[in-house]
């Protein structure tokens, strides 16, 4: 079997790591924002669903499939579709103050403030009522709807705790209800590969976002996790 693994060419430089993970396990060919057809499989780590949409149109598997991508990748259409089906998430369309106002595309914890007055809506953006335990999330890694790791990640200077923003990282346990809501997350969504984050409010977990290209640079520097070859494997006996 044949693979592409799709990249832009500046997160391909970014993830260099990743990208020979990719090519070593499963021997695929890089290919960037010209890419096209003629493999069995493709993996798609652009963000664009119109990526996975034009190899689906050719009967071509891809992991993630566009449905993921599309969803994981509009952070208010999200929101909307795990408020529908009963997954608790911070209120969004939030006119108060302090807010928390995101781009609707943004990755990485890039693009988003703290407005401490309340301002006019801007397309684009998400504006959302901030959790109670600021500076504070966790992230569970997903690969073919089984749970792999959770790691909790904690900032001390911003509200924002991305570990590529400096945010300190540790290995976390989840208790029985959060590995319920972790599943009926899993269970509402068709996904090979994702990270689900969680902000903590009152002292319990809260969905926040799916990461469709999620980062694997955590997993490396705080478990013996192999998860880019967990993924290879995967994709392999998929």
């Amino acid at each position: 079997m044949s693979g592409i693994l799709i990249y832009c060419e500046k997160e391909a430089a970014r993830n260099a790591f990743a990208v020979e993970k990719f090519r070593k396990e499963l021997g695929v060919e890089l290919q960037y924002e010209d890419y096209r057809g003629g493999a069995d499989y493709v993996i798609n780590r652009t963000n664009d669903y119109r990526v996975a949409e034009y190899f689906e149109a050719r009967g071509v598997r891809v992991f993630n499939p566009s449905s993921l991508t599309r969803l994981a990748n509009d952070k208010q259409l999200c929101y909307d579709f795990m408020e529908q089906n009963g997954i608790e998430i911070m209120p969004t369309r939030y006119a108060g103050a302090p807010a928390v106002k995101k781009p609707v595309n943004g990755h990485g914890g890039n693009g988003v403030v703290m407005l401490e007055t309340p301002e006019k809506f801007e397309k684009g953006f998400v504006y959302q009522k901030p959790c109670t335990d600021l500076g504070k999330d966790v992230r569970v890694w997903v690969i073919g709807g089984e749970i792999i790791t959770a790691i909790l990640r904690e900032s001390k200077t911003d509200f924002r705790s991305n570990f590529c923003l400096g945010g300190a990282a540790t290995p976390y346990s989840l208790s029985e209800d959060e590995t319920a809501l972790v599943k009926k997350i899993i269970s509402l969504v068709e996904a090979d590969y994702v990270g689900i984050d969680f902000v903590f409010n009152n002292g319990h977990i809260v969905f926040n976002e799916i990461e469709d290209t999620v980062g694997a640079r955590t997993v490396y520097a705080k478990t013996d996790i192999d998860i880019i070859k967990l993924y290879c494997d995967y994709i392999k006996n998929g």
